[in-house]
């Protein structure tokens, strides 16, 4: 059974959907922030896994595949609001200039405080940028892959359920500064949110994905020499 489930091409992705069908409706039946959808698929597709013998690696090409053109599709909230892009270009620059230099020196300060192996520094510096990017800047420090892919995941959770509340409880209150926040902080999944908050929360949630992930390229390799 668990054969025939595992050639399937279309098995791991329709429970992943079911997974995250379940989650909307949990949360809107219990209004409770842990009941997110992205948890709450993730634990399904856990146990799925679990109880049908499946191998994570064996069912995840297509969802990997759609990776990335489903990344593409975050264009197009950003090509609607290219004027106010423009308008703010260089607040928004400094805005996720200042997120990803945060990011990284909040790294570096607990990996001092902590006395943390310079590979686990190294697997933890590319935590709030998108997967595709930070896999291969764990890699090419040296870090250990497979863990910055779930401090990547437990990052956009986190900021998905609270990001927010966090920017209300510190006065973030504009739509161009929260998109920022959440997308420098906690890339796609943080996205996912600010597309519920609003239109423009989107959009300049989606632009910080792709441009907090190139200076992260940049500002990681440079903090990686000062540990």
């Amino acid at each position: 059974m668990s054969k025939l489930l595992q050639d399937s091409a279309f098995f791991c992705l329709a429970i992943s959907l079911i997974g995250y069908e379940i989650g909307i409706i949990l949360r809107q039946k219990t209004k409770l922030a842990l009941c997110n959808p992205l948890l709450i698929s993730i634990v399904f597709v856990i146990i799925i896994l679990k109880v049908t013998n499946i191998k994570y690696e064996d069912g995840s090409s297509l969802l990997s595949y759609l990776l990335t053109p489903s990344t593409v599709c975050l264009a197009i909230p950003l090509h609607q609001q290219m004027g106010l892009l423009k308008k703010n270009m260089k607040a928004i620059l400094a805005g996720i200039l200042s997120g990803v230099f945060t990011s990284l020196a909040g790294v570096w300060v607990f990996s001092m405080l902590f006395h943390l192996d310079k590979k686990i520094y190294a697997t933890l510096l590319p935590k709030s940028i998108t997967t595709a990017i930070g896999m291969g800047i764990s890699e090419e420090l040296g870090g250990i892959v497979t863990i910055t892919v779930a401090a990547i995941i437990i990052t956009g959770i986190i900021g998905n359920m609270f990001g927010d509340v966090i920017c209300r409880l510190c006065g973030i209150r504009h739509p161009i500064a929260t998109g920022l926040a959440i997308g420098t902080a906690s890339h796609a999944m943080g996205t996912a949110k600010a597309m519920e908050i609003g239109e423009i929360e989107g959009a300049m949630s989606s632009l910080s994905i792709a441009v907090s992930g190139l200076m992260t390229v940049i500002g990681a390799t440079i903090f990686y020499q000062l540990y």
